[in-house]
């Protein structure tokens, strides 16, 4: 972004982040320009004749007609290599640590520094077998990047000819490590490559989802999956639980890089994610989460436009890892201040609003961004070996409050295949994750169900349908039990009642901040979930043999169940333990039986 051409524009008209420039015939649209002497970085979003409009990623205060307008010539652009993991960038890549280190608290405007460190060396090992003749995405060697990840040197997209002068070493990003012989002549390889934001990156082929994307959190994994290269939505209200969602799954989902992107967010999310990524341990690898994460910072305080360049450059950064045969998980909280962004730039280009302000192509720019998700077969060069990467896309929605006819999760709703809707009512109840399990959905289910019940358990796809019964069941008898009490119910519909609260309060509800309960494998989930069913089940053969439901609802093992999810994963064979024991005690049960001990319990139960 710092070269420039030798013709410059002048600045007609500046209206907030829109600065207006003539003398810009001969440019593209989305081309790079630096606005004025303090060389602010903007990017051209609309020509017409000599005039170019230009949205400007940086404060724009003081500057005026009159002003150079000096011209790069070249799209905005990220730099792809090893330095991105354990990276923190503002939206247009620029390191906000070294930014820190050179001008303190504050980025100074016009400030650029290269998103990749021009003065670290690394490791360069060549593959094995490389062919004479190379395409795009041949994997040409390796940097170990962090301990937990293995960052792969490919040859860049639209680059194919015979390879020479390759060799191994030690390098920074910008040294000539090889070079490709193409019908153009030849091309300088570098541990570096470029690649334009707004361009999705190409592949071989898109593949269809196979498997799920586990994240740890029982209600998602369970209910509302979602797969590897898939896309899903988090709307709710302010207060409901959106951004910790959003960092539950950054720090647990089943993927060897996360990228974070807080798109408008305010700084005090983005300080959590930045204190506490270092701390937590991956799961996976027992390494720092941030060994396997790229965090792109764009607050709510930075200038409005730059929200739209921060959702581009974490999708290509993911991209890029994705071609590398990786799975990536992009989080972008939240995508409806990128909307916000949009509808202002709108107005300013004075263009016919539709509905709520937003401009016309909304929907078509939110789909754009979740379309370059999926699961793809990648470019891998001649003669390579085929491989499978995977990009799946986590946006959370702010509509005012909680309004889910917005115009921005209408038009989300419509691309993405999973819905995770959060309550504010659930959230005043502290019940965490806040994901209403009757308006919520997965498009994803049918197509994992064959997965679950060969790699978890052959009855679970039978389990999920029973739970979301049982949780339908009891918002419709609460409804019974509002009118005329609890009473009026029969004892299988009781139990009905006290079972789906189980699933609620002993299954869905998680804690964030237990060490145990945070974080809960595909196995642990199926036993958890067996244990209460299976309650459910054996407590209805004992109703129809004359058990009281009073000693049902007050027995110890229902107290055994609600503590199962504290046991850690390495004891797990309690619960399997737990599981027999309900079989034998509610096996034992009936009318004669239990009556004195039955009315015994209710003096201490009332």
């Amino acid at each position: 972004m710092s070269e420039q051409s030798d013709k410059q524009g002048r600045i007609v008209r500046v209206s907030g982040p829109l600065v207006v420039a003539e003398n810009m015939s001969g440019t593209r649209m989305y081309d790079v320009v630096r606005v004025s002497e303090q060389k602010l970085v903007g990017e051209i979003i609309e020509l017409k004749g000599d005039l170019a409009w230009i949205q400007v990623y940086e404060e724009t205060a003081g500057i005026g007609p009159g002003e150079t307008v000096y011209l790069t010539g070249r799209p905005l652009s990220v730099e792809l290599g090893p330095g991105l993991i354990e990276s923190i960038y503002d939206g247009i890549q620029r390191p906000l640590d070294e930014l820190y280190e050179a001008g303190g608290d504050y980025i100074g405007r016009g400030a650029s520094l290269p998103g990749l460190d021009r003065e670290k060396k690394w490791k360069f090992e060549l593959a094995e077998n490389l062919p004479d003749q190379v395409g795009p995405g041949q994997i040409l060697g390796q940097v170990q990047e962090t301990v937990s990840l293995i960052h792969k040197i490919m040859v860049p997209p639209g680059v194919s000819g015979k390879l020479s002068n390759l060799n191994a070493g030690e390098y920074t990003v910008t040294d000539i490590i090889g070079q490709v012989e193409t019908a153009d002549g030849p091309v300088d390889l570098r541990l570096m490559q470029t690649w334009p934001v707004r361009q999705p990156r190409p592949y071989a082929k898109r593949l269809s989802p196979a498997e799920p994307l586990l994240t740890g959190q029982r209600v998602i994994d369970m209910l509302f999956p979602i797969t590897k290269g898939g896309t899903a939505c988090v709307p709710g209200p302010f207060g409901s639980g959106k951004t910790v969602v959003q960092h539950q799954l950054a720090k647990w989902v089943d993927t060897e890089v996360v990228v974070y992107v807080g798109c408008g967010e305010r700084g005090n999310e983005m300080t959590d994610v930045l204190m506490e990524f270092p701390e937590l341990k991956d799961p996976r690898s027992g390494e720092p989460l941030m060994k396997r994460s790229v965090l792109i910072a764009n607050t709510s305080n930075m200038p409005v436009a730059a929200r739209e360049a921060s959702v581009y450059t974490g999708i290509t950064i993911a991209e890029y890892f994705r071609d590398m045969g990786y799975t990536v998980a992009l989080m972008a909280d939240s995508t409806s201040r990128w909307a916000e962004a949009m509808r202002e730039i709108s107005s300013r280009l004075e263009e016919m609003p539709a509905e709520e302000g937003y401009p016309a192509y909304l929907a078509a720019r939110i789909a754009s961004f979740y379309e370059r998700s999926g699961r793809t077969q990648c470019l891998a060069g001649n003669n390579g070996e085929a491989r499978e990467g995977a990009l799946s896309v986590i946006g959370a929605v702010s509509p005012p409050g909680g309004d889910l006819s917005d115009s921005v999760v209408q038009a989300t709703l419509r691309v993405v295949k999973v819905f995770w809707s959060l309550e504010a009512t659930l959230a005043a109840r502290r019940h965490f994750p806040a994901i209403d399990w009757l308006r919520s959905y997965s498009l994803y289910k049918d197509v994992l169900g064959e997965w679950f019940e060969q790699n978890i358990a052959e009855d679970i796809t039978e389990m999920i349908a029973t739970t979301n019964r049982l949780l339908e069941e009891e918002a419709e008898l609460q409804e019974i039990v509002r009118l005329v009490g609890a009473e009026a119910l029969s004892p299988a519909e009781q139990l009905a009642l006290e079972t789906a609260r189980s699933i609620r309060e002993d299954f869905l509800h998680q804690n964030a901040y237990h060490e145990v309960d945070t974080h809960t494998s595909m196995k642990k989930q199926h036993l958890l979930l067996s244990a209460i069913l299976n309650f459910h089940r054996q407590g209805l053969l004992a109703i129809k043999r004359g058990a009281d439901i009073n000693a049902l609802i007050s027995s110890p093992l229902r107290e055994a169940i609600g503590r199962a999810r504290y046991i850690k994963e390495e004891d797990i064979e309690q619960i399997s333990n737990l599981l027999k024991q309900i079989d034998t005690e509610l096996g034992k049960l009936s009318g004669t039986q239990q009556t004195a001990p039955a009315a015994q319990a209710s003096p201490s139960e009332s």
